[in-house]
């Protein structure tokens, strides 16, 4: 999956509903943590072991996926050894290093902290027979196209921008009468995605609703900014009545400043997912989230993986996110 570091994936992460959770032991000398029961040496003919590299266990989401990919594994006959790079592409590159050239490693899930920095370590595993999954797309490692042992998972932005503008657009025309004043709600530079999600959520809005008209823009860090930042914007906007939301801490910041001014906030579109705002989108308070289904993508890419260990030769396969639009009544 590509996953940036950014709060926005955080949050999206933290929707995953993981199933059965299972207990951690202590970090071994190479930075791994072993599945309960699992044979931390190399894999044999019986029972494979696949190592798991997410960014970094301080993480709640990222220590909830490495949980659920440890029981998905343990449920399929695999043995899975978590490592915890701590946010450190170099250590990441390191650990993962060690488990591909000494052979503890059949294959490897790695949600790569700095993609560009791995072509080497991915270059060592093809040679190896480790097949791998990884986030993002061929081209963030240097490559061109599909590779024999290797299988990529992205998000795609634009659809998600695409789904996000003409929900808003739909709530403003069914509840505004196809005219309002938007706050448009941006990810720091930097984040992935970024423009393909904002360039596409724009679009999708002026199609939908043309006489929807984006009044001020805020740039999104986290709740508690996001809330005093629109809050700032309505004092020059009053008559705003609609946010696109970039993600949870956005959406729900923009909640709690309307809240806190007063003021109704008839239509709100995010993508995301968490607990809170999935609830809020069933009860009508948010119109529509658009949910990134990890559940679902933590099997396809975990199956994915497997399939690969049985061919290492084989060409891996480029997966995307499933995605949902969830709103009242869905």
């Amino acid at each position: 999956m590509q996953h940036p570091t950014s709060k926005r994936s955080k949050a999206a992460l933290a929707a995953l509903a993981v199933g059965t959770c299972m207990t951690l032991a202590a970090c071994g000398s190479d930075g791994t943590q072993p599945a309960a029961g699992a044979d931390t040496g190399s894999g044999s003919d019986s029972t494979k072991t696949i190592v798991f590299s997410p960014l970094g266990l301080k993480i709640p989401a990222m220590q909830q996926l490495s949980e659920g990919v440890q029981a998905y594994g343990k449920s399929k006959g695999y043995n899975v050894i978590v490592q915890d790079p701590n946010m450190d592409p170099q250590k990441q590159i390191t650990d993962l290093q060690s488990v591909v050239e000494t052979g503890k490693a059949d294959g490897v899930w790695a949600i790569m902290v700095a993609p560009e920095t791995a072509s080497a370590l991915v270059k060592t595993a093809q040679e190896k027979g480790v097949p791998m999954l990884l986030n993002g797309v061929p081209e963030a490692y240097g490559l061109s196209g599909m590779q024999a042992g290797l299988t990529f998972d992205t998000i795609d932005y634009v659809a998600q921008g695409k789904a996000l503008g003409e929900e808003l657009g739909n709530c403003i025309n069914e509840k505004l009468d196809g005219k309002a004043q938007v706050i448009f709600e941006e990810n720091p530079p930097g984040v992935a995605g970024k423009e393909d999600l904002e360039g596409a959520a724009k679009e999708a809005l002026a199609s939908t609703a043309p006489d929807a008209d984006i009044v001020t823009t805020v740039v999104v860090k986290d709740r508690a900014q996001a809330q005093t930042d629109i809050g700032s914007a309505l004092q020059g906007n009053p008559d705003v009545a609609a946010v696109l939301g970039n993600n949870d801490e956005g959406a729900l910041g923009a909640l709690g400043a309307f809240k806190a001014a007063g003021k109704d906030l008839t239509c709100i579109t995010e993508a995301g997912g968490n607990d809170e705002t999935l609830g809020l989108a069933k009860s009508g308070d948010i119109y529509a989230v658009i949910a990134l289904q990890f559940q679902d993508d933590m099997v396809q890419s975990f199956d994915g993986l497997a399939t690969m260990m049985d061919d290492p030769k084989a060409e891996g396969q480029q997966l995307t996110v499933p995605q949902e639009v969830v709103k009242a009544g869905s």
